[in-house]
């Protein structure tokens, strides 16, 4: 692997993801600060025939001056880069195309959980915080359950996996980890990027096992078996269901720092109450800082479930040596930062970095003869 150019790829990353962020809290302040947000809704409130046309529109003018204020970003971070890096071979209009979807799809979801919240508002005057944070986690629960059967197949075809052998070896380490599956699936991952990935989608009756047909030919199946062993440790450890109720205390604290000290920020913006959707960069404000603070947090936790998967996958498949030379090819394939700085770790990774997830296996002592 080229440790010098995974290291300019990672750096580059970490370098837009904190301007990213930067960009979106000064938008919000001067959306908010300069009255632009209170003379858009004033704008629509007397143009549009009735009110429960506010917040649709509201929104739609508010995201397609977003989406085009951070084009140049956008564009440079996930199509410029991508390529630049050779790591994906997607077409600008392929791009484009994917870009429309997400933000419709965004815009759509966006909208449901806006009009959710604002008669909730109406409704729950003092416990809204409360009954608010109790429906994100049904709206989590709902949504992974979709996933797999609405949004996954506008992005990619994906089709039976043609490898009886491997699809029937998967389907037996499913049932040993006593993990229900529809079925084991390709995905048609190379048309967009030539990074290596596999997953275990959906909740209920629409889980599934995704693998991307970038792995073909390159991965042994050993060292598939090594990867859907971590991914069905992670459902075995309820981490889904503890990763929801993770975001969930993080929605839960941050809509109840709204409740207690909202009115001294709308003091300072103008809107006279959170009701009014004029103040909704206020509520947006609001959870980029608190995520930007409890964001580590999160990530710690992440990581520690990561290490109990991969802990898991070697105890029950035993593959110690398949699951470290998978490491180095996806390392290898996805331009990974295998050892980055602490304070780089710290903000970013939700996943150990490779390098320790090596070393974590190689000092691992197997209870057979496999790895």
């Amino acid at each position: 692997m080229n440790v010098d150019k995974a290291k300019r790829y990672s750096t580059l990353k970490y370098t837009l993801s904190i301007i990213d962020t930067v960009y979106l809290l000064l938008l919000l302040f001067l959306f908010q600060g300069t009255g632009a947000s209170k003379s858009l809704a004033q704008g629509i409130s007397v143009r549009v025939p009735g009110q429960c046309l506010v917040i649709p529109a509201y929104l739609l003018i508010a995201y397609i001056g977003y989406l085009l204020l951070d084009f140049p970003l956008n564009f440079y971070r996930s199509f410029v880069i991508e390529h630049k890096f050779s790591l994906s071979n997607q077409k600008i209009s392929d791009w484009v195309k994917d870009q429309l979807k997400v933000a419709g799809i965004s815009y759509i979801v966006s909208l449901l959980l806006l009009e959710a919240f604002y008669a909730i508002l109406k409704n729950y005057p003092y416990a809204w915080w409360l009954v608010v944070s109790l429906g994100w986690i049904f709206f989590s629960l709902i949504f992974a359950r979709l996933m797999p059967v609405i949004i996954i197949p506008l992005f990619f075809k994906y089709k039976k996996l043609a490898d009886e052998s491997l699809r029937q070896r998967i389907i037996n380490l499913a049932d040993k980890m006593k993990v229900k599956i529809l079925d084991v699936f390709e995905i048609d991952f190379s048309k967009k990027t030539l990074k290596a990935n596999a997953a275990f989608v959906g909740w209920g009756k629409t889980r599934r096992v995704l693998l991307a047909d970038t792995l073909n030919n390159k991965y042994t199946h050993d060292e598939i078996e090594a990867i859907l062993a971590h991914e069905f440790a992670h459902y075995r450890m309820k981490h889904l269901l503890k990763l929801i109720l993770v975001n969930s205390s993080v929605t839960l604290l941050s809509f109840y720092a709204v409740f207690k000290t909202a009115g001294y920020a709308l003091n300072i913006f103008g809107p006279s109450s959170l009701s009014d959707i004029a103040a909704l960069p206020v509520i947006l404000i609001y959870f980029s800082l608190i995520g930007i603070l409890l964001g580590p947090l999160e990530a710690h936790i992440s990581r520690r479930m990561e290490r109990n998967a991969d802990m898991a996958s070697l105890k029950i498949t035993g593959l110690k040596s398949a699951f470290i030379s998978m490491m180095e090819k996806l390392s290898a394939q996805n331009l990974a930062d295998n050892n980055p700085h602490p304070v780089i770790k710290f903000l970013f990774f939700d996943h150990p970095p490779i390098g320790e997830r090596i070393r974590m296996a190689k000092d691992f002592k197997p209870l057979n003869n496999q790895g």
